[in-house]
């Protein structure tokens, strides 16, 4: 026991310190800058007041409010009394390294016209119809943006409403810049592109900037309506604003995108050119695979389907796959198709590179919130209290009973790791991929990948910095030398989350490939275990000891073969817990065997569809090994 006490520290401290001696004159700044880069958490996907969805829902927190809780401050939440206090508050229990408010940059410059007495619009029916009947006009204004439409009172050529964004980008952008504070905590001027495909099929991305250099206006679906004219109008409106300025889009919710967000065709229909493959790969280095909606990885009624069974797929599944099914049961999943999740682009990947040499989706991964209320950053199960958006709203008052939707949580966090808390480092690491996802927890996540690492990293304590110096980390590439016959070697590292997560039940390796038919290959290899697991008792949510505080694993793929290309990432599972719908079932005393003790609002705690319980983890980005490259002729 006392042994293995000793090498969970010691993986620990291999995670958590740098290694004296090894320094990089090239980084400075941060008085804890570190070359072999320290862990920071955040969340990209926020949104305010100024988002139609948010504001129909009465938040009232603005983007600097939302900096300030990301921040570890406390702010108040919907309802409100007559006199404008919060009847709720909430406040991190720990604050967050870097954030982005991320408000639609559809509906922006009408939801501030429709606010604002005396605008040129204030009078118009669609402005009465937003201020007397909120989610009416929510339905109404949506519906007509995602037809790439203006609503009437927009002008003929849309320039009224198109204007009227530049006050609230100004709030953004002030927001952004003031909330700053390099080496302490960085936030990212960005905004939500929210685009559809036919009937609520969804196509958002979140947008987000390096620095301050940014365009005049956020380009919008409204005015660009495909991704490829989004990525085309950015590039052309950083050019006008200043050497400064580059951006990344992160592409989120592909759950409930009914199979549009991804494919191997373009949006116009037509296939791949290398050059779209580059481009896309450029724009969108980043996938959001977890959020309050729901997690994209994988989906369970498919995951056997000839390519190897994975009961873990079955986590945080919505029952629909578009927006459509939310309203429209009738239309939600069939429980047998996949409809571009994680692992499906990553294969269709690969199938477009065979053909044009170039991936398109060679994408790592991130988490975060999709709040809507200005509450970046709130993911803990206990906590929940919903985050507007799609979810329950609570203009009016509190819900009775369960505060949103069953098939709502609270959401992901983005892992990055980094040289420093700067804007610029930080952007640059979600650039290279060197990031993870987590449901909401923070585990930290170690993943390299090598052709020539030595035995015995686990209990090396220089891991990290050879992990560095023989191979790739999570987000890199890897490619096999000329005549290259070792296969690669993974080395995966976490531990717990001590403050707010459970023990660490196992460590997983997912990878994929394209056997010598094109056909896609996928297996699932557990690594690591804990030597006893954690038993949970649902109807306490008390659970025996068990789990382990740290796990490592060193794997070589044997099964690799030499010209291949094939893709590998690391999944860190937690011990079972209490999902928070259940909590508050267990805390209402609900016997679902005794109708008599369900209260009011509870209903849903017995219902077949509950999930009471819910196993967090974390998902590194991949890394990609690749065939030795063709010698030049």
């Amino acid at each position: 026991m006392r042994a293995v006490l000793l090498r969970h520290v010691c993986i620990t401290l291999i995670l958590l310190i740098p290694v004296a001696g090894f320094a990089d004159p090239a980084i400075d700044g941060c008085s804890d800058s570190n070359p072999l880069r320290n862990l920071y958490v955040g969340d990209l996907h926020v949104h305010t007041a100024l988002s139609l969805d948010a504001a129909t829902q009465d938040t009232r927190a603005r983007p600097a409010d939302a900096y300030r809780f990301a921040k570890g401050e406390s702010i108040g939440v919907q309802p409100y009394d007559a006199d404008g206090k919060a009847l709720r508050s909430q406040q991190l229990l720990q604050p967050l390294d870097f954030a982005a408010v991320t408000d639609h940059s559809e509906l922006l410059g009408e939801v501030e016209l429709c606010q604002t007495p005396g605008s040129v619009n204030y009078g118009t029916w669609q402005c009465v119809l937003y201020r007397q009947w909120p989610r009416g006009a929510y339905y109404f204004f949506n519906f007509v943006a995602s037809k790439s439409k203006r609503l009437g009172n927009c002008g003929e050529d849309g320039s009224i409403c198109r204007e009227a964004a530049s006050g609230p980008w100004e709030e953004i952008r002030r927001a952004a810049a003031e909330a700053n504070e390099p080496c302490r905590f960085s936030s990212f001027l960005a905004y939500e592109w929210t685009g559809a495909e036919g009937t609520g099929n969804n196509l958002h991305r979140n947008v987000v900037f390096r620095g301050a250099d940014a365009p005049r206006l956020p380009v919008s679906f409204v005015d660009s309506r495909t991704p490829e004219r989004l990525w085309k109008m950015l590039d052309e409106a950083c050019a006008e604003a200043g050497p400064g300025c580059d951006w990344l889009a992160i592409p989120h919710n592909a759950n409930l995108s009914g199979g549009k967000m991804f494919g191997s065709l373009r949006s116009d229909g037509a296939p791949f050119l290398r050059e779209d493959a580059e481009l896309r790969a450029r724009a969108e280095p980043l996938f959001e695979i977890m959020q309050h909606k729901g997690a994209s990885e994988c989906v369970a009624a498919a995951a056997g389907a000839g390519v190897g069974a994975d009961e873990s797929c079955d986590f945080e599944q919505l029952p629909y796959d578009s927006f459509a099914g939310q309203v429209r049961p009738w239309e939600a999943l069939s429980g047998t198709h996949q409809t571009g999740y994680y692992r499906d682009v990553l294969r269709t990947g690969l199938g477009i590179e065979r053909s044009v040499g170039a991936d398109p989706y060679r994408m790592g991964v991130i988490g975060s919130t999709d709040t809507h209320l200005g509450i970046a950053g709130a993911t803990l199960e206990d906590r929940f209290i919903g985050h507007g958006g799609a979810g329950q709203p609570a203009r009016d008052g509190v819900p009775a009973g369960l505060p949103d939707a069953l098939e709502f949580g609270p959401g992901g966090l983005a892992m990055v790791w980094a040289e420093q808390n700067t804007r610029d480092a930080i952007f640059s690491a979600l650039r290279r991929r060197e990031t993870y996802a987590t449901s909401g927890n923070r585990p930290q996540l170690r993943f390299f990948g090598g052709f020539d690492y030595p035995a015995g990293l686990c209990s090396d304590p220089e891991l990290v910095r050879k992990g560095y110096a023989g191979g790739v980390p999570m987000g890199g590439e890897l490619r096999a030398a000329p005549g290259q016959s070792r296969a690669p070697t993974f080395v995966v590292a976490a531990s717990r989350d001590m403050l707010s997560g459970q023990p660490l039940s196992r460590l997983q390796v997912v990878k994929g490939w394209l056997d010598a038919d094109g056909q896609p290959q996928e297996a699932v290899l557990d690594l690591a275990r804990a030597e006893k697991d954690a038993v949970l008792d649902p109807a306490s949510c008390n659970s025996t000891p068990g789990g382990a505080a740290t796990l490592c694993a060193q794997w070589e793929d044997s099964s690799w073969k030499a010209g291949e290309t094939a893709w590998y990432y690391a999944r860190a599972l937690e011990s079972p817990s209490c999902r928070w719908s259940q909590k508050l079932c267990v805390a209402a005393g609900v016997r679902c065997e005794d109708p008599s003790s369900v209260p009011e609002g509870y209903e849903s705690c017995c219902s077949s569809s509950h999930r009471p319980t819910v196993q967090e983890r974390a998902w590194s980005s991949p890394i990609w090994v690749l065939p030795a490259a063709a010698p030049d002729v």
